[in-house]
C-alpha cells in the first residue's frame, strides 16, 4: 500500500487508502522512527519534530503489514514577514499592495507570515515553490468591492469556461489542452482566510447583469430555462482559492470562509491536499467547500463543513464544452469529514467529462441535507462510475436524473451510472435542509434514466443500516443491484 507524507518544518502527515476488510471501528498502528501510536482513523499527524530530519513512517493494521516509507521534514525557510512589507493588518487599512509585494519577493522553498492581525486585501496571486502561513489570529480578509477582485482571469463556473473575477488566492492560469503548469504550494496555519461572501455575491451579480443587458434580454428563453435569473451574470462570481492547472499544493490547519460562491476550485489540477480544515459559507449561495474539476488525485480529510450548499461537489464539465474537453474528475478521496450544515456531497450534475474512482469513509454528514448525492441531466452525457461509500453516518444516498442546470446544447447520449457500492452505513432518513427544515425521506434512492442502455446498474448496498421512519429503497430505471443484510430499527 502507497502512504502519502505531507510535511512541514515541524510536522509530518501521513494518509493512506482505506484497506479492504477495514470497516470504522478498525485500529491502524502507525510508528514513526519506532515509536508506535494507535488510530482509528487512516491518517495521522506528528507535531514537534525537528527541521531538515529524515523520519520513517510504518503502518499496521492489526498484524498485517501496510506498508512504510521515508521522508523528510522541510527546512526553515526564509521567512518574509508581511509587516516588513508595510502591511498593517489593523482591519481597515488595505494592505493588498504590501501582501502581494511579500508574496512577490518570496524565493524557492521560502515562507510568507502573516501574524495576528485582520488584512484587508483584494486578490492575491501565487507562485510555485512557495508557503504561505497564517499564525493564529492573523484574518487574511477580502473585501466586498468587485474591484478588488479584477482583473478577470480565465476559469470554468459550473462545466463551463469563461472569465471570473480574481479569487481572493489564485495560482495557476486555465488551459484545458495542458497539464499542470505551477504547483509546490503550502497554504497552512492556523488562522482564517475569509473573502466578502454573499454581500461581494450580489454585488458582482449586480455589476454583470447590467453589463450582459441586452444580451439577457434577447436570451430570455436561455435565461428561463436556467436555475433562477441570477444563474448567468452569477458565473463570474470569484472563488475564495482558485487552482488552475496545478499540482502538489496542500493547504491544512486553516478556517476558510465565505467565498462569493466555491471556497476552494480545483480546475484541470493533479495531487490537491486539504487537510484539517474549517470550511464556513453558510447564507452563500452556491456556497460550495470544496470541488475537484476534471482533476485527479485530490484528497480531502480531517475536515468541518458548514456550508450553504454542498461540502464536497465532484465534477468534469457540463454539455457541450465538458464533452469536448473531455478530462475527467477521478481518483478522489474524501475521509474523516464531519459537516454540520450544508447538502453534503454531491457528484455532478457537471460530469460530462467521467467522473470515476471515488472513495467515501468514515464521515459524518449525518445533519446534511443529501449525505451523498450523485447526480446529472439526461443531456449531460458523460458518466459516473466506481464510486465506494462506506462506514459513514447519512441522512441518504441518492442517485438520480435532475431537472435543473440544464441549459446548453444536448450531448450525443445520455450519462452512464455504473458500478457503485455502499457498505456499512447507517441511514437515518432524515434531511436537514439549509432552509432550515427537516424532512422525512427515502434512505436509498437509486434512479438510472428512463433511456434504453442507461439504466444505472452494477450497484451493491451491504451491511448498512436504517434508522428512520421509511425504509424501503426506492429504485426506478435499475439493473443488477445487489442489497444484502440491510437492517432497521
Amino acid at each position: 500500500m502507497r502512504l502519502n507524507f505531507l510535511t512541514t518544518s515541524t510536522s509530518l502527515t501521513v494518509w493512506f487508502e482505506k484497506p479492504e476488510g477495514a470497516d470504522g471501528e478498525t485500529t491502524y498502528t502507525i510508528s514513526l522512527n519506532g515509536t508506535t501510536t494507535e488510530v482509528h482513523r487512516t491518517h495521522h499527524t506528528f507535531v514537534s519534530l525537528t527541521p531538515e530530519t529524515e523520519y520513517t513512517v510504518e503502518v499496521l493494521m492489526g498484524e498485517q503489514f501496510l506498508g512504510s516509507g521515508t521522508c523528510s521534514t522541510r527546512s526553515i525557510s526564509v521567512r518574509h514577514n508581511v509587516r516588513e512589507y508595510g502591511a498593517t493588518g489593523d482591519g481597515t487599512t488595505m494592505d493588498t499592495e504590501a501582501l502581494q509585494a511579500a508574496l512577490d519577493a518570496c524565493g524557492k522553498n521560502e515562507e510568507v507570515v502573516l501574524p495576528p492581525g485582520i488584512y484587508c486585501t483584494g486578490a492575491l496571486r501565487l507562485h510555485s515553490d512557495m508557503s504561505l502561513y497564517l499564525e493564529a489570529g492573523a484574518v487574511l480578509k477580502g473585501t466586498a468591492c468587485p474591484k478588488d477582485y479584477l482583473p478577470r482571469i480565465p476559469s470554468r463556473f459550473e462545466g463551463i469556461e469563461g472569465e471570473c473575477y480574481s479569487s481572493l488566492l489564485n495560482l495557476g492560469t486555465l488551459d484545458h489542452n495542458s497539464g499542470p503548469t505551477s504547483g509546490n504550494v503550502l497554504i497552512y496555519g492556523h488562522g482564517t482566510i475569509e473573502s466578502g461572501g454573499q454581500e461581494l455575491a450580489l454585488a458582482v451579480i449586480e455589476q454583470e447583469r447590467e453589463r450582459l443587458k441586452t444580451y439577457l434580454e434577447e436570451h430570455q428563453e436561455l435565461v428561463e430555462s436556467c436555475e433562477n435569473d441570477n444563474t448567468i451574470p452569477g458565473r463570474v462570481r470569484p472563488r475564495l482559492i482558485n487552482l488552475s492547472n496545478t499540482e502538489n499544493v496542500r493547504i491544512s490547519g486553516l478556517t476558510l470562509k465565505n467565498g462569493a460562491c466555491w471556497n476552494v476550485h480545483m480546475i484541470y489540477s493533479d495531487s490537491i491536499v486539504t487537510d484539517h480544515c474549517t470550511f464556513i459559507s453558510e447564507g452563500v449561495w452556491n456556497g460550495d467547500g470544496w470541488d475537484p474539476d476534471s482533476s485527479e488525485n485530490c484528497a480531502v480529510f480531517a475536515c468541518r463543513f458548514e456550508t450553504g450548499d454542498d461540502a464536497v461537489a465532484i465534477k468534469s464539465g457540463k454539455n457541450p464544452e465538458g464533452n469536448q474537453i473531455n478530462r475527467p474528475t477521478r481518483h478522489i478521496h474524501v475521509f474523516d469529514c464531519v459537516s454540520t450544515f450544508g447538502h453534503g456531497i454531491a457528484i455532478g450534475s457537471e460530469i460530462s467529462g467521467g467522473v470515476e474512482d471515488v472513495k467515501i469513509y468514515d464521515c459524518d454528514f449525518e445533519t446534511s441535507g443529501f449525505g451523498v448525492l450523485i447526480k446529472g441531466t439526461p443531456k449531460r452525457g458523460g458518466y459516473v462510475r466506481d464510486i465506494e461509500v462506506s462506514d459513514c453516518k447519512l441522512p441518504r444516498i441518492i442517485a438520480h436524473s435532475v431537472p435543473y442546470n440544464d441549459d446548453g446544447i444536448p450531448a450525443p447520449t445520455a450519462p452512464i451510472f455504473e458500478r457503485f457500492r455502499f457498505e456499512r452505513l447507517t441511514l437515518s432518513g432524515i434531511a436537514h435542509t439549509i432552509e432550515g427544515e427537516v424532512l422525512e425521506v427515502p434512505p436509498i434512492e437509486l434512479e438510472g434514466f428512463d433511456i434504453p442502455g442507461h439504466a444505472l446498474k452494477d450497484a451493491v448496498i451491504r451491511d448498512c443500516h436504517i434508522t428512520g421512519s421509511i425504509k424501503e429503497p426506492v429504485l426506478r430505471n435499475c439493473e443488477n443491484i445487489t442489497i444484502e443484510n440491510l437492517t432497521t430499527e
